[in-house]
């Protein structure tokens, strides 16, 4: 009876945790709320379930073990501790066009000032996706909702592939998880469709719960972690702040899009709030924004998205060992011809957590 006993005070222990989850930065919690599948579809592929079974891949970004083991022969075999980061990077020209066909020795990368050797190299990114959709459903951003729905689904259709997965989220006065990480178009066509209107908009609990659920997400096989936010850039919920909603991001390693709706008229003295926040949030994970005057706008919008992610390189080099702390990393990705450096324009993420899944 004691055992029982004990083990039923440990569940009530662990459902208290994960109802808590989110809301210690956060006033507004996540809902999950997905919509049913429609008849006759598959059971959706939820990268949680995946999650139980191990990978074991060169590219796992979690690190491996270490120790030593005495095998039978009796030296002992010693295990060093790696961790592969992964960079995707764009390169633009001076016209803003991608610039393709470049090789890994065109490149050089850094971390906190030092030179690091390439390990992974990808011309045009194959690795698979995994994406957050985040629509601001405020009465502010949706001013014409079957086009912005029409828009989302299209984006959808024309970015998602078999090998990758995408989350849809709607955030007002609190973030609501519609659909989990799926690989079925019609299901989340479904979950557009339910988007539901709201008054406030708690556009940081929302960066901070999607990059969140990213973490989740296995980091096999150079699988690339994305945001993509449909918003007007104000937010008007007391919740989680830009700075952590900025961390939580960075500690997923996830490229943050931004598609701002109606822009704020700028401020001098806001350096930290509205499209201006956006806008950094962007720069430092790696991602990029775009505005959007006209609902109708935002059909092409999606598109650059589509085509930035799909125009990718993909660098990869293994950490430097350092002991076990939680430092932030500084990288830096550099061509490695000088006179390329004023010629092209380079966007990847800033740094990671040493301590990131």
């Amino acid at each position: 009876m004691r055992v029982a006993g004990l083990v039923c005070g440990m569940g009530l222990l662990l459902v208290q945790l994960l109802q808590g989850q989110g809301r210690a930065f956060s006033q507004a919690p996540i809902e999950r709320r997905p919509p049913p599948p429609p008849p006759g579809a598959q059971a959706p592929r939820d990268s949680d379930d995946a999650q139980d079974v191990p990978v074991k891949s060169q590219q796992d970004g979690k690190p491996q073990q270490t120790g030593a083991q005495t095998p039978q022969g009796g030296f002992p075999t010693i295990k060093v501790e790696t961790r592969l980061v992964n960079v995707a990077l764009n390169v633009m020209d001076a016209k803003g066009a991608p610039v393709g066909g470049l090789e890994k020795s065109d490149f050089q990368i850094l971390e906190d000032g030092k030179q690091q050797e390439i390990r992974i190299f990808e011309r045009e990114a194959t690795t698979p996706l995994s994406i957050v959709l985040a629509i601001d459903t405020s009465e502010s951003v949706m001013t014409s909702e079957r086009l912005e729905k029409e828009a989302a689904k299209h984006f959808v259709n024309a970015l998602l592939r078999e090998q990758d997965e995408l989350d849809l989220m709607e955030f007002s006065d609190v973030v609501r998880e519609l659909v989990p990480f799926t690989n079925q178009k019609k299901r989340i066509e479904t979950g557009i469709g339910q988007v539901q209107l709201g008054a406030a908009t708690a556009l940081y609990d929302a960066v901070y719960l999607a990059s969140e659920r990213l973490s989740e997400t296995s980091a096999a096989d150079g699988r690339r972690r994305v945001v993509v936010l449909i918003t007007d850039g104000g937010d008007t919920v007391k919740g989680s702040r830009y700075s952590q909603a900025m961390e939580q991001a960075q500690r997923a390693g996830a490229m943050v899009y931004a598609i701002i709706i109606v822009p704020i008229a700028a401020d001098a003295g806001r350096n930290t709030a509205g499209e201006h926040a956006l806008i950094q949030m962007a720069q430092d994970t790696g991602g990029k924004y775009y505005y959007v005057v006209d609902p109708k706008d935002l059909e092409p919008a999606f598109r650059h998205v589509s085509d930035d992610l799909r125009t990718q390189y993909l660098l990869g080099y293994y950490a430097p060992r350092r002991g076990t702390d939680n430092s932030y990393r500084r990288i830096e990705v550099r061509m490695e011809d000088a006179t390329l450096r004023e010629k092209y324009d380079l966007r990847y993420r800033t740094g990671y957590y040493a301590d990131a899944r």
